[in-house]
Order: C-alpha cells, then structure tokens, then sequence
C-alpha cells in the first residue's frame, strides 16, 4: 500500500458534537461526549460530517474570505504572520545577519543579510531585510497549498 497526501479546500464551522447531531437530526447516543470541540466540514462534492477538534486543526488551515476573487479565497498578511512559530536572531561575524524561522508544521526557513561596511551594521535592520524575505517565501508556500487544495494536482 502506498501514501498519499491530500490537500482540498472545504468549508467549516466551529461547532460541538452535540451541536451538530442537532442540526443533522442525528440523536446522541449514550457513548457520545456532546460537549466535545470540533467543526460541521462540507466538502466540495456536499458530503458533510464532523470532525474532533484536534484532529481538524491538524489537517486544515483557514484561509482569507475574498469576494473580489472567483475562488473567494486569498492568502493574506496575518495568515503568513501566524504561520510563523518561532523566530530566531543572530549576528555572524560583525556585519552579517541570520534569520532562522520555523513555522507551524515545523518546516524551516533560514535567510541572510549583510552589510559592505561593519561601522554600518545594524541587527534591527538586517532582521527586517531577512524578515521580508521570509514572509515572502512563506505567502509562495501557502499560495502553493492553496492552488493544490482549489484545483487538485491534475
């Protein structure tokens, strides 16, 4: 058997196990916690089903609302700026800057900035220069996902 890695774009809501058994007809039955966090999915063929919180926010990632668009999603700024988990700043030598950034999923991005002259050297500065292009990077790798899950990959 072979893995295979999904990637499509759906509609949710937040939405507990109680909640949505009510709006599904769906009685509770006695083995069911309904106070339970998770989210009401419909997918792109209509099919609709709930999933445990943790378990969604695992394997989806919300993106922007755009009515200006025919797909009515974008990527935007505060997406790239919560995809970064941590960020971590360094000084190499006397005029070199080191950016190293891990996101969310753990994947990392390292960037690099330097100045001609060390008298010139400011880390402030080459953080935002680094910074910059990281994010960049970041909107392309997200861009990237969400082309994958609006069109598939055929």
């Amino acid at each position: 058997m072979n893995y295979y890695i999904g990637t499509k774009l759906i509609k949710a809501e937040p939405m507990t196990k109680g909640q949505y058994n009510e709006c599904m007809g769906y009685a509770t039955t006695p083995n069911e916690d309904p106070t339970i966090d998770g989210y009401r999915v419909q997918y792109p063929d209509g099919y609709v089903s709930w999933s445990p919180g943790c378990v969604f926010e695992k394997a989806y990632l919300k993106v922007d609302d755009n009515p200006n668009l025919f797909s009515g999603v974008s990527i935007g700024p505060q997406m790239v700026e919560n995809f970064i988990k941590e960020k971590h700043i360094s000084t190499i030598g006397e005029k070199t800057t080191l950016v190293r950034v891990v996101l969310v999923n753990g994947f990392e991005i390292i960037e690099s900035s330097a100045c001609v002259d060390k008298s010139n050297y400011d880390e402030n500065i080459g953080a935002e220069c680094c910074m910059k292009k990281i994010k960049d990077k970041i909107w392309m790798l997200l861009g990237f996902l969400l082309q994958t899950a609006y069109k598939g990959i055929k």
